[in-house]
């Protein structure tokens, strides 16, 4: 008789193993899952009191029945049943919140708790052996597969979104990397020779720098510097390029295009979002380089003849640091003899070489001011900082542009 109730028993708890996989395989959502759960749980176990918690960022409540709400409420379970691993007893050792139930059960997964099934039952006279005694480890298992089938839904679908995001992600930074100029459209012809450099930290990122070509005579150019990193100075660098693009004219004087600049800033971004900026515009026939720097890091012009190195470093605040611009100074210098210029962010001085040390801007001088023209200055940047992605050291978005102003005898 013994052995025919063990087979009625083992046949019975199999089908609704099998009942559970089914649901399973048939894709059903995670509240269609939990109702199968609290089904087997009630009708065909018979247990009265239940509460479920599962772990995801945080202990989150699936299912509670036959518990009051002033109980499940004092219930913290990663404070309470953070030490427990395997199926307890609740006695009067544990917290007086948890002697509603019989026992706590916790579902293993990957070496680590993922749930907790707190049980119990309503009719403590019943006779003969509680169901909740009498169908622990089956409790377990069922409790296991469910669960783990719910972690694995949530985790399926967090991938579809982190796909999708990383899609987005990379059709953002081609469409970023449009509004950089690459080296086959950088300004080369008989007067000046350019070369740039862009990487984002992020696949996207808040640098930015420009070439703009106004006539046969005049070159306007700029960087720029975003605070912080990643999608917020993304966009809004975006808009301020966008910006840029519709106000630079070589006719409006470069103070006045700052006060448009920094009001357009102030309009489109939070108090605590600003530009450090550099602009200018270089005159061909004039040799006339006029420029004015808004906090960013002062452009390097080193001069082939004598071998000075002079800091471009006239201009005002930040852009968007205040709603008005107190003073703004035009520098302004004429280039007569062969030189070149290095503009550049933040996130290339702030790179630590092999020593551990910073870049800094007196390492960036000593290697930049050399008799090489501007191409092989930049290869030598690059491989002397180890400017890449897989330089662990690099900690913010890295920009840089270079050019060689030529003599007319060359």
């Amino acid at each position: 008789m013994v052995i025919k109730q063990q087979s009625v028993n083992s046949k019975f708890k199999l089908n609704l193993i099998l009942k559970i996989t089914q649901a399973i395989n048939e894709n059903l959502s995670i509240d269609e899952l939990l109702q199968q759960y609290k089904h087997i749980l009630f009708n065909d176990l018979k247990i009265g009191k239940i509460a479920v918690y599962k772990f995801s960022s945080r202990w989150e409540k699936l299912l509670v029945s036959g518990i009051s709400k002033e109980c499940i409420d004092k219930i913290k379970i990663g404070k309470h049943l953070s030490s427990i691993s395997e199926i307890t007893y609740v006695s009067r050792d544990l917290p007086e919140v948890f002697w509603s139930f019989d026992f706590i059960i916790p579902v293993i997964h990957k070496n680590s708790v993922l749930a907790y099934i707190l049980i119990g039952d309503i009719d403590e006279e019943m006779e003969g052996m509680s169901p909740a005694i009498r169908h622990l480890s089956f409790i377990q298992t069922i409790s296991n597969i469910i669960i783990v089938a719910m972690e694995n839904k949530r985790l399926y679908k967090q991938l579809l979104i982190q796909e999708a995001f990383k899609k987005e992600m990379e059709l953002a930074s081609k469409i970023q990397n449009l509004l950089i100029p690459n080296q086959s459209s950088l300004p080369q012809n008989q007067y000046i020779s350019t070369c740039g450099y862009y990487q984002p930290h992020f696949e996207i990122g808040g640098d930015y720098y420009d070439f703009i070509n106004f006539n046969d005579q005049e070159l306007g150019f700029c960087i720029g510097d975003v605070s912080g990193k990643g999608i917020p100075a993304a966009l809004i660098m975006s808009n301020f390029q966008a910006t840029l693009r519709a106000l630079f004219r070589p006719e409006t004087p470069l103070d006045e295009l700052m006060v448009q600049l920094n009001q357009k800033v102030c309009d489109n971004s939070s108090s605590e979002k600003f530009l450090t900026f550099f602009i200018g515009i270089y005159n061909y026939t004039t040799r006339k380089l006029k420029y004015v720097n808004a906090s960013h890091h002062p452009p390097l012009l080193y001069n082939f003849v004598n071998g000075e190195t002079t800091l471009l470093k006239k201009g005002c605040i930040g852009l968007g640091m205040l709603n008005e611009i107190p003073a703004i100074s035009i520098g302004e210098i004429t280039i007569n003899e062969h030189s070149k210029l290095l503009c550049y962010t933040d996130g290339l001085i702030e790179l630590e070489r092999d020593d551990q040390m910073e870049v800094g801007v007196q390492f960036l001088t000593k290697t930049f001011a050399t008799q090489k023209n501007i191409s092989d200055t930049f290869t030598d940047l690059i491989h002397h900082i180890d400017i890449g992605k897989k330089n662990k050291t690099v900690i913010d978005d890295i920009s840089l542009f270079g050019i060689e102003f030529k003599t007319t005898q060359m």
